[in-house]
């Protein structure tokens, strides 16, 4: 029979990968690390599960603690388990991700291990602390998968968009270029959005029709299920 106490020495953390969209480029929260491992490398908004929390406390909790986010709506991915993911010993970290507007929560609090906090392209990021990398493109390619079946990519854009920034949103997170006239026209068959008869102000460009949701219509694709296949 095998020792209990050998399965009793292992540890917890939670990491959050919180994206965002912003002037067409997909975006994610990360921290600068003021403490090892990892001193003063970027990574993402985590840290150890006390021995008497849930897991979903505890996301909660750290972001908080870290960041200042509160009243984020977290979603388990996935569970990240090598052996020698951290240098300090077995440490088992279940990920988080969530999408917000960047311009609700733009305000953060550094504290804990957080030097900094800053809102980093998906597209162009280094390499991060521990196996921040993996963690961050496991959500990723959730995001992908569920942009195609539900509008949760609508929940990254301000409440009066036009449809370029939509397009772009769909490309960023897609990775793809997507054929005007195609896009437009599948997005308005939906009747998912709102043409409220107004224009962008103080723009350098002719300004653009601004949209924004039906919000019975994007609740019921929530939670039926769309395709968006172009």
């Amino acid at each position: 029979m095998p020792v209990l106490d050998n399965f009793f020495k292992s540890a917890f953390t939670v990491d959050n990968v919180i994206f965002g969209f912003d002037d067409g480029d997909l975006k994610v929260l990360l921290i600068k690390r003021n403490e090892e491992p990892f001193y003063n490398l970027w990574g993402l908004p985590g840290y150890f599960v006390y021995q008497d929390e849930d897991l979903d406390d505890a996301a909660y909790r750290v972001l908080l603690e870290i960041t200042g986010l509160k009243n984020v709506y977290l979603e388990q991915v996935n569970t990240f388990g090598k052996v020698d993911r951290h240098p300090s010993g077995r440490v088992i970290t279940v990920a988080y991700f969530s999408l917000i507007k960047i311009g609700d929560y733009n305000q953060f609090q550094p504290a804990s291990i957080a030097e900094e906090i800053k809102w980093h392209s998906v597209s162009k990021l280094n390499e991060l602390a521990f196996d921040h990398n993996e963690i961050l493109q496991a959500c990723f390619n959730r995001l992908k998968r569920r942009v195609r079946s539900y509008p949760v990519g609508f929940e990254l854009l301000p409440p009066k968009f036009t449809l370029t920034e939509l397009q772009h949103l769909y490309e960023a997170i897609l990775e793809v270029n997507l054929d005007k006239r195609n896009f437009r026209k599948k997005i308005l068959s939906m009747n998912l959005i709102v043409d409220l008869k107004e224009s962008q102000e103080g723009v350098a460009h002719r300004p653009a029709r601004l949209y924004k949701f039906d919000k019975e219509k994007y609740e019921a694709f929530t939670a039926e299920g769309f395709n968006f296949e172009l």
